[in-house]
């Protein structure tokens, strides 16, 4: 009997390993289909094998009320403006900004970095400077931002977070934040906004869109095996 336990025991890692190569597959396997996708859409020109894969591929919660609006780096043109559009609305009482890791012109003063340029949208917007607040130090990735949120949760009693972010981060911002405060009493709401440079219906036409899209399938999959 003993050495029957110690035989299972033994085999079992190798079950594990072989069900979390099994999940990597698939996940690289749903990556290439969706890449297959939109490259075979973009040589046809078939707007609606186009805008269907965005469908499938766009993520967002319900619009709601929370207890603070999260503007990760990035997106100047959408995550200040949605945020402070969502603290005018009575729906947040408090913006958290992502003190991000700034590039050398910003640490030299010779321009806002983006921590800053964040903060001066949400005051032009409306949002008052008692209300905007910062988290996290010199974040570099949406992992860092992540874990930074989850260590200013831990502080703070919050139960609702809302994060805008760009219709094609949307999946992966979900999945990574999501996954930081799981075992924290918050609860995460991705609210997606189509860019101005580009909608869901035509993102292809754009080069910014045709860029964002396949990068953030990319992206996302790259989080999924990663982290």
């Amino acid at each position: 009997m003993l050495m029957e336990l110690r035989d299972g025991d033994a085999k079992r890692p190798s079950r594990q390993s072989d069900r979390r190569l099994g999940r990597r597959a698939r996940r690289l396997f749903i990556a290439a289909v969706m890449l297959g996708l939109l490259s075979g859409g973009a040589i046809v020109g078939r707007e609606t094998i186009l805008q269907t894969a965005a469908k499938l591929w766009i993520v967002s919660d319900p619009i709601g009320t929370a207890d603070v609006a999260v503007v990760l780096g990035g997106g100047l043109d959408v995550r200040p403006f949605e945020a402070a559009d969502l603290y005018r609305k009575g729906l947040v009482r408090k913006v958290l900004v992502s003190q991000v890791d700034d590039d050398r012109a910003a640490r030299i003063g010779a321009s806002p970095g983006h921590t800053e340029a964040n903060r001066r949208v949400l005051l032009l917007e409306g949002v008052p400077a008692e209300a905007i607040e910062t988290f996290g130090v010199s974040n570099t990735s949406t992992q860092d931002e992540a874990l930074a949120l989850k260590r200013w949760v831990d502080r703070h009693e919050v139960t609702k977070i809302s994060i805008p972010t760009e219709i094609f981060s949307a999946r992966r911002v979900r999945w990574t934040m999501k996954r930081a405060l799981t075992g924290t009493a918050a609860r995460v709401s991705v609210l997606s906004f189509d860019p101005p440079q580009y909608t869901r219906r035509d993102w292809w036409k754009s080069s910014s869109g045709a860029f964002a899209f396949p990068s953030e399938v990319v992206k996302y999959f790259v989080y999924r095996l990663r982290y």
